[in-house]
């Protein structure tokens, strides 16, 4: 078991799930947790899935070079229509998914009210390769993996808190008046 970058509320109520140095684009992982993070673990696998057949689309809001625009974004809040569909990422991020839902359940919890609480990805060493330019020479070929990890929680049914009467701040000198209000005529000695 590794270990997390955060650590939930109550641990018998969360599921996690994680991967290591997995051979995915770090800058497409980043914006699925993005896109992900706060969303019903079903209803997050159901949008990934419509990633993959281009109905919705990852918004790009920090890496967004070289991303084309589509009108799919009009549904999210993004800067010039740019959205993504990372194909290769997504189906690593549904089988992460697949393994948060399947912790969930070992726990008993209520996959309904299971919400993602922390997505987060990091970056891995790039792994090298090289590649053959003109006049002989050689440049290097890296790729960009990723550290991915998903937390879900279930939220607690909230109940609402009784009204209580609150009393008044009261000064000495306002008190002091009350108290003489209630005192009887004749100096209040029997």
């Amino acid at each position: 078991m590794g270990r997390y970058s955060t650590e939930a509320d109550n641990n018998s109520k969360a599921a996690k799930a994680r991967v290591s140095h997995l051979r995915v684009h770090y800058k497409h992982c980043r914006e699925i947790c993005a896109a992900i993070k706060g969303r019903n673990i079903v209803k997050a696998q159901s949008y990934l899935k419509d990633v993959l057949v281009q109905k919705a689309g990852i918004p790009m809001t920090k890496y967004t070079g070289g991303v084309g625009r589509h009108a799919v974004a009009k549904q999210y809040k993004v800067g010039g229509d740019k959205v993504g569909f990372p194909t290769k990422a997504t189906k690593c991020f549904l089988d992460l998914l697949r393994n948060v839902e399947a912790n969930a359940e070992t726990k008993g919890l209520d996959l309904e009210n299971v919400t993602i609480t922390h997505a987060q990805a990091n970056q891995a060493p790039k792994m090298r390769r090289r590649t053959y330019r003109a006049h002989g020479r050689i440049n290097p070929y890296l790729s960009c993996p990723a550290h991915i990890e998903i937390m879900a929680e279930e939220k607690n049914q909230e109940i609402a808190k009784e009204t209580e009467e609150v009393s008044k701040k009261v000064s000495k000198k306002v008190a002091a008046q009350l108290r003489a209000k209630t005192v009887k005529a004749g100096g209040g000695v029997n």
